[in-house]
């Protein structure tokens, strides 16, 4: 899950804004490591048991939309035979992150229709971010059902192709959201819970591994194999052993 490819890092939204070095290091590592990249449709049919996936598959996701991607990500995706996923706000294409302002104090620009459409030529995916990021846990019943119905007739209006998958803007859901995702015809929904994504998972509630602006490759490496970065993947084994520890103790005869 990315955000932002931008060489333009702004200290309040640095934890979602990935260098170009960086970002070019780690798809160089993916390549080198044999990784393959699909989308979401060859992952929903071979959950479906009508298809098959190479041996190391990983999907790549854009949230927001952001007119840097197509200047610094697509390129480098390009060049290694990768695609992609970018989830649109279908009500702010061409204009600006305006809900950052309130809540990171920046507006960032958003690629327009054009890029769009170029995107889905090039090979890659656009996927909704509903119409105007909102929270869509927090909206009545019909706001949300009009956010989500929209963006799916906006985007596919604009683009020419069905959009059936969708990213929760700010991870934000629960069982009500789902069921009117699962009524206004998507077929996919990630979230912002941080996993590998097995057979198990719910397909409206997908979840993710995170690519901080703040990771080492070491960092991108770790969250490849367990979704964390090497500094809270050891936090959290010293948490469990203490855990451990403590349970031992307690229960050690006196």
């Amino acid at each position: 899950m990315y955000h932002q490819i931008t060489p333009r890092t702004l200290p309040t939204f640095r934890k979602y804004a990935v260098t170009p070095k960086a970002f070019a290091a780690q798809m160089d590592w993916l390549s080198r490591a044999g990784y393959v990249t699909i989308n979401l449709d060859a992952l929903l049919s071979y959950r479906s048991d009508q298809g098959m996936l190479p041996s190391r598959p990983v999907i790549i996701t854009f949230d927001d939309g952001f007119q840097d991607c197509i200047e610094h990500a697509v390129p480098v995706l390009h060049s290694h035979g990768f695609t992609a996923i970018f989830y649109l706000e279908a009500g702010l294409v061409g204009t600006t992150s305006r809900w950052l302002l309130p809540e990171r104090g920046v507006e960032l620009p958003l690629m327009d229709w054009t890029a769009a459409r170029r995107l889905q030529a090039a090979g890659f995916q656009c996927g909704s971010h509903a119409m105007s990021h909102p929270r869509l846990s927090e909206l009545s019943a019909a706001v949300c059902h009009d956010e989500l119905l929209r963006s799916r007739q906006l985007l596919e209006d604009n683009l020419g192709h069905q959009v059936e998958h969708l990213a929760y803007p700010f991870g934000s859901f629960n069982e009500t959201v789902r069921a009117i995702v699962a009524e206004t015809g998507y077929r996919s929904a990630c979230s912002v819970r941080i996993g590998l994504s097995t057979a198990d998972d719910d397909p409206l509630a997908l979840p993710r591994v995170p690519v901080s602006g703040q990771d080492s490759l070491l960092d991108f490496i770790c969250r490849l194999r367990t979704a964390r970065s090497c500094g809270e993947f050891m936090r959290g084994k010293v948490r469990t052993l203490l855990r451990h520890w403590h349970s031992g103790g307690a229960q050690a005869p006196r």
